[in-house]
């Protein structure tokens, strides 16, 4: 069990910033954004494609860095840390659902959750029983053995959002969850996600084009000239 301060947010960033130099050009994509995700609480980015939402998610999820600006994640600056330390608090305190779920072919659906505690080294029989229970969560305890080329596209989404939960996160990142599934499909992942975020009290902040999903969350955050404002 993960030792936590429940009375600071999930997830905090502040006044940050993103441009890229491209030769003679400088191209801002963030301006001055900040944004707070407060424990258990369902947040939805929504924009036009190429408004700075993915870059947003990114920086938040500590996969690419800010120009300037700070981010906070389950009560930890992550200012100065090193790659090493970032690596770990993101398997501590972030999980990761994406558009294209990202399983290795090579692996069960049970050890494919597993894998973020096997990768912190946890004991392997211990990683596959916390799997089994997110598994048992996502309504795919009778698949746990089955390769994903064995499983539907959405049954492999729901193996995707296992992973992101088994490590107990404090917030989960998705961006576009729902974006490569079919309508009947999506409809059941919207189910899912809402469920998930009820029952388990962890945070989500999702980046989406779906107004449905989006209406589904307790704000609605709209990205707009690389500004963040609500809904």
């Amino acid at each position: 069990m993960i030792d936590r301060d429940m009375t600071t947010p999930a997830l905090q960033a502040l006044n940050l910033t993103k441009v890229y130099d491209e030769g003679p050009a400088r191209i801002q994509v963030l301006n001055d954004v900040s944004v707070t995700v407060e424990r258990g609480e369902m947040v939805a980015i929504v924009g036009a494609s190429g408004s700075g939402k993915s870059t947003l998610l990114h920086i938040l999820g500590l996969l690419d860095v800010p120009s300037t600006g700070q981010v906070t994640i389950d009560g930890v600056s992550t200012t100065g840390l090193s790659e090493s330390q970032k690596s770990a608090l993101r398997n501590r305190s972030l999980g990761f659902v994406y558009q294209f779920h990202h399983l290795l072919s090579e692996f069960s659906a049970l050890d494919n959750v597993a894998m973020p505690l096997i990768v912190r080294r946890e004991n392997r029989d211990k990683a596959r029983e916390a799997a089994r229970e997110v598994l048992a969560m996502v309504g795919l305890a009778a698949r746990e053995g089955h390769f994903p080329g064995q499983l539907s596209g959405g049954e492999r989404q729901r193996v995707a959002l296992a992973r992101a939960l088994v490590t107990r996160p404090a917030c989960v990142l998705a961006d576009e969850p729902t974006g490569n599934l079919d309508r009947g499909t999506a409809h059941k992942m919207f189910e899912l996600l809402t469920q998930v975020n009820r029952e388990s009290g962890t945070a989500f902040a999702i980046v989406t084009h779906d107004n449905e999903l989006a209406a589904r969350a307790d704000r609605q955050l709209l990205m707009d000239g690389g500004h963040l404002v609500s809904g």
